[in-house]
């Protein structure tokens, strides 16, 4: 993949059926210098990126990537397009003037509806394999997110990469950093400060976030209901609803074949029933 007159060249896994009428121009000379990411809320990325070329939605993005990997570019690079809205970072304000968008299939945060399943917004129902549990930078206590494809965030990966290199882009952003008020993607289930950190060697906020590959502090519930205690003990009471077989928890600590973690709340679950990726 590469880019050539400000379009992503046809890998097999580039579509450009959608181009968008919802923009504003060229960028100024300099720019763009930015990336700001996104998550859809949507049921599809072939539906986000029809919505985004809809002029009665007043909304764009240049691209909008699938959790199958596949990347929609709706506008070429050099144009301005409207996925920030009101925005703010630093000393700058209206980020459309400033970033690239760039839009990522996802459902968003999710809420529990009993049976281990989880709802979006627009009634899609997800179990506890499609989920990841993790506190919002904006927020102060751990819920529930649609968890992004591997596929996907490695085609993130490499289209940043290729960004930064065409462009000189100097930063990449979220969108809840920008409008913090307003706005909650692309969440923690989306690895924003380490792609940062890979790319321009910052650490802002590595906690709480999704992580790159498969760390060891990641484990999943192997048995089919795993009480959560207050302790490293049978003697200690529950603190909530049991977790679900297929659970990613994040472990905090190991104690005598007990292990405290982090999902929806926090507490101790017996080691014996937790499975650590290879």
């Amino acid at each position: 993949m590469k880019i050539e007159n400000h379009w992503l060249s046809d890998d097999g896994n580039v579509n450009f059926e959608f181009e968008t009428p919802n923009t504003g121009g060229e960028f100024p000379a300099g720019r763009p210098d930015t990336l700001v990411i996104h998550f859809t809320g949507g049921s599809s990325a072939e539906s986000s990126a029809r919505h985004l070329c809809k002029p009665s939605s007043r909304a764009s993005a240049h691209a909008v990537i699938g959790r199958d990997g596949l990347i929609y570019q709706l506008a070429p690079f050099n144009t301005i397009t409207w996925h920030a809205g009101r925005s703010t970072w630093k000393d700058r304000s209206g980020l459309n003037h400033y970033a690239i968008g760039i839009e990522l299939d996802n459902a968003g945060q999710l809420e529990p509806n009993g049976n281990g399943q989880y709802s979006a917004w627009f009634g899609r129902k997800f179990t506890q394999e499609d989920v990841f549990f993790g506190v919002h930078r904006n927020q102060s206590a751990p819920t529930a997110w649609h968890a992004y494809s591997e596929t996907q965030i490695q085609r993130v990966l490499d289209l940043c990469a290729l960004l930064i290199e065409y462009y000189g882009i100097r930063d990449i952003l979220g969108h809840e950093e920008i409008a913090p008020l307003r706005k909650v993607d692309p969440g923690p289930a989306f690895p924003l400060d380490r792609l940062r950190a890979r790319f321009f060697g910052e650490t802002r906020d590595l906690d709480g976030e999704a992580e790159w590959g498969s760390p060891r502090d990641r484990a999943i519930v192997d048995t089919e209901r795993l009480n959560i205690r207050s302790g490293p003990g049978v003697s200690y009471p529950t603190v909530s609803e049991p977790i679900l077989r297929g659970a990613t928890v994040r472990t905090l600590e190991n104690r005598n074949g007990w292990a405290e973690v982090e999902c929806v709340t926090r507490g101790w679950v017996s080691s014996q029933y937790l499975k650590y990726p290879d």
